[in-house]
Parts: structure tokens; C-alpha cells; sequence
């Protein structure tokens, strides 16, 4: 299919720049796969749309402060996608055609221009990535990252990182572990209130992990999106969490509802038709074509045009209901994007 299939004209001012004032406090476009049905809520009533004696599954990952700003002329930033250990990093730099291998930066707080570390470029792989070693006192780790780095809120996001998005852009039940470099979006709405009403439904709450990469936002360049490259991301499901899950996938007797794309993707890349891999890497690309084998329910937000995720939206509806329904949430005003509001697929498997 053409990537062009998949674009849609969002204006500008639907972007949303900010959380809502409250965690909670998202709109909520209800689709129905089943029957091309949709409605308008909220997502403090998520709980009466999901559900009794669900299986809600979300990513816990941690977002990590995985943007580094460089001094050097014309400036420069590095953003750190995976641990390598010590030290070192694969990551994305820029500029890229001046950062090569060899080349050494320092990482700079841009309030004051001061040195937090320096970075060294020990290696270029393929698609711009670098392999880079960082040191401060000591060779860093993620936690060394956090001290010094920046939360990388997405480019359409046209304004610094604050206090405000150290709270805001983490979800309220994620982890001390695991990398991310974007926010599992569709997490950032619930709070411990709205969980525990879920639990109220007899629904269990059972966090996996994606440690969420560049598989997760890099934008298609392909003309075909047969021809996208997933980049690849790892995943985690407890062995608690996995034998309930695997319960349920074989049975058929509990509802699965995926909080996230990532969280889908994760139990996709995991569920082989009989078990769930406990771990592991995947470059699962789900598009239309694909038939969904776990989740039933997905709580999502509002994707970028031409993106992956939006593919993936366009899958589990079919793509003129996708289209339809990002229609509706443009002509209604819906919030788009990591602090948009958010959509809730249902009976995505019949």
C-alpha cells in the first residue's frame, strides 16, 4: 500500500502543546471495529467501557531524560535510544555529517552553558545511528543520563522540556527500569483513581514492558509501506502477568485490553499462538492485512498522518473507519498527540 493512503490534513492548533489541566482529563473517541459505530466520552468513564473481569495491559516503561544538548558550533544534541554498557549508548546525533566517528562533544546545560559530561563518537551504524561513550566523573548510565539529560518531548512539541513534563510526560505506575525515548502516550491519561475503578470491574491491571525506541516513532520514508524498516525494540512480560495472559489467549474467556500501541505490539511480537515469549526483540510492523491475535480493546491517542501508529489504527479498523473516525475527532476539535486526547478501539478481534 502507498504511504500517501495514510495521510490526513490535521491543523495546526489540534496540536496539542501541554497536558490537560488534570491527568484525567481527556476526551474519549469510542470506536467500534465491529460495527463501524462511534461515540464521544471521556476518558474518567473509560471504566464503563471496558469490560468487567478485563485483563488491562500496560506499558510500564520508564521515559528517560535521553536528550543531550552539545556544545559545539551552530550547536548540536544527542538523543541515547539504548544502553550498551559502560558508557556507552547507541544513539542519534545531530548534525550527523559532522559528528562522525572519532568526533568528541560536550554535553552543556543549556541554561548556563556548563559542562556535564563529554561524548565521544566511537562508532556510525547503519540509518544515522552512532554508537557514542559518554563520561562525567565516571562512565554513565541511565541513571547518570537522568541527572544531566533532557525528557525528549516529540518535535511537533514546540517548546523546552519543563518541571512541569517531569510529572506529566511519565506515566503514574511506570517503573524505575527500562529506556524509553518517547512516552507510552495512551498511559498518561490514567491516574490511581481511574485504575482502581477498573480494578473495581473485577478488571486486572497487569503492566509488560517496551522499551520504547525508534521502531516506535521514526516516520516512514518509503513510498510503500511494505518497504519501512522497523527499527528494533525489546520487551518484557512477568511470569505472573504471562501465564494470565496465556490463560486468557487460549481460553478466550477474558476480555484483553492493551493500554497503548506499545503494549500491543509487545503481546503481537510475544504470543505465538500457544505461548508468550517472555522476552525478546521485535520489529513487528502491524498494518492493514495483519490480523490482531491478543488484545480486543486498544486505548490509544491520535497519531501523526503517515505514521506507523497510525498504520497500525488503520489495521485493527479497516482504513476507511480509521479515516472516518480521525475525520469526526478533527471536526469535533479532539487534542492530538502525546498530550491529546485519546480513542478506545473495541472488538478490534470479533
Amino acid at each position: 500500500m502507498k504511504r500517501s493512503a495514510f495521510n490526513f490534513e490535521l491543523p495546526g492548533d489540534l496540536i496539542a502543546q501541554r497536558p490537560t489541566a488534570e491527568r484525567d482529563g481527556a476526551r474519549l473517541l469510542v470506536v467500534d471495529a465491529a460495527n463501524g459505530s462511534i461515540a464521544h466520552s471521556h476518558i474518567r468513564l473509560l471504566p464503563e467501557w471496558t469490560p468487567e473481569a478485563s485483563l488491562c495491559v500496560p506499558n510500564d516503561v520508564k521515559v528517560r531524560h535521553a536528550r543531550l544538548f552539545l556544545r559545539r558550533p551552530g550547536g548540536g544534541e544527542a538523543l541515547l535510544l539504548k544502553f550498551l554498557g559502560n558508557g556507552r549508548f547507541e544513539a542519534l546525533v545531530r548534525p550527523g555529517a559532522k559528528l562522525k566517528q572519532g568526533k568528541h562533544a560536550d554535553v552543556i546545560d543549556p541554561a548556563d552553558n556548563s559542562i556535564l559530561a563529554e561524548l565521544f563518537v566511537e562508532a556510525e551504524l547503519d540509518g544515522g545511528l552512532r554508537i557514542v561513550a559518554l563520561h562525567g566523573d565516571a562512565p554513565l548510565d541511565w541513571d547518570g543520563v537522568d541527572s544531566i539529560g533532557s525528557l525528549p518531548l516529540p518535535p511537533y512539541i514546540q517548546r523546552a522540556a519543563g518541571a512541569e513534563d517531569d510529572e506529566r510526560y511519565q506515566t503514574v505506575f511506570h517503573s524505575q527500569e527500562g529506556e524509553a525515548v518517547a512516552a507510552p502516550t495512551a498511559g498518561l491519561h490514567l491516574t490511581e483513581e481511574l485504575i482502581g475503578k477498573l480494578e473495581q470491574k473485577q478488571c486486572a491491571w497487569r503492566p509488560i514492558r517496551l522499551h520504547v525506541g525508534l521502531g516506535t516513532f521514526r516516520p516512514m520514508t518509503a513510498e510503500n509501506i511494505e518497504d519501512h524498516a522497523m527499527h528494533e525494540e525489546l520487551y518484557e512480560i512477568p511470569e505472573s502477568t504471562a501465564l494470565e495472559l496465556e490463560s486468557a489467549l487460549r481460553n478466550r474467556g477474558r476480555n484483553i485490553a492493551a493500554i497503548g500501541t506499545t503494549s500491543l505490539r509487545a503481546l503481537e511480537a510475544a504470543w505465538d499462538g500457544a505461548n508468550l515469549k517472555r522476552r525478546g526483540a521485535t520489529r513487528i510492523f502491524i498494518r492493514p492485512g495483519y490480523s490482531v491475535k491478543t488484545a480486543n480493546y486498544l486505548l490509544t491517542n491520535f497519531h501523526l498522518p503517515e505514521s506507523t501508529l497510525f498504520v497500525l489504527v488503520s489495521a485493527l479498523m479497516g482504513l476507511e473507519l480509521a479515516h472516518r473516525a480521525y475525520k469526526t475527532a478533527i471536526q469535533e476539535k479532539y487534542r492530538f498527540f502525546s498530550y491529546g486526547d485519546a480513542m478506545l478501539i473495541k472488538n478490534v478481534i470479533p
